[in-house]
């Protein structure tokens, strides 16, 4: 995981929680805590964190990462405007993940590791986004379009189906305004 992930998770704990509950989890897991975004991170710290602040907040994991993911949007935002920019509605936005976005990210952060995403127009209303990633972050994802949405005012629904979680190969992300 690149530290930019990281420097956004510490900046969503502390806003929401404090520096000083950001310290107490980095201690819990013997974290360093100073992330240099363009440094590659193993998967399993990451986790670490979120397994710790779930516990001391009492929050689901599966709804702290959706929450990283929501906070996470307009973090990338600040950082990277024109990304995001490049296109005025949400559907084409998630459309541009891998042939514009996953490709910028690549070039700023030489061995990241991106998810995959495959995108399959079902109607000008509905996009099905196929992700895979060993990471199995789909709840991210989800929560990375729900950020994405709340930019662009746009109401939606998401279907989930299939589920790396329930042994498929890749999760199926159905999002289709409203």
């Amino acid at each position: 995981m690149k530290g930019i992930v990281m420097n956004i998770l510490a900046d969503m704990v502390e806003q929401q929680f404090g520096m000083s509950e950001w310290n107490e989890i980095l201690s819990e897991i013997d974290a360093a805590g100073a992330y240099t975004a363009a440094v590659l991170y193993e998967d399993q710290e990451l986790l670490d964190l979120v397994g710790v602040i779930s516990r001391r907040q009492s929050i689901p994991v599966e709804d702290l990462i959706f929450a990283f993911g929501e906070f996470m949007f307009p973090a990338f935002y600040e950082r990277y405007p024109e990304l995001i920019d490049a296109e005025a509605h949400l559907l084409p936005l998630l459309a541009s993940i891998d042939s514009v976005i996953h490709v910028e990210v690549n070039k700023l952060y030489p061995g990241a590791v991106t998810p995959v995403f495959e995108e399959e127009w079902r109607s000008d209303s509905a996009l099905l986004l196929k992700y895979r990633s060993k990471r199995n972050l789909c709840r991210l994802a989800e929560g990375l379009i729900s950020g994405a949405a709340k930019h662009f005012d746009t109401t939606y629904e998401l279907e989930h189906e299939p589920c790396l979680h329930r042994g498929a190969d890749h999760c199926g992300l159905l999002v289709t305004l409203r």
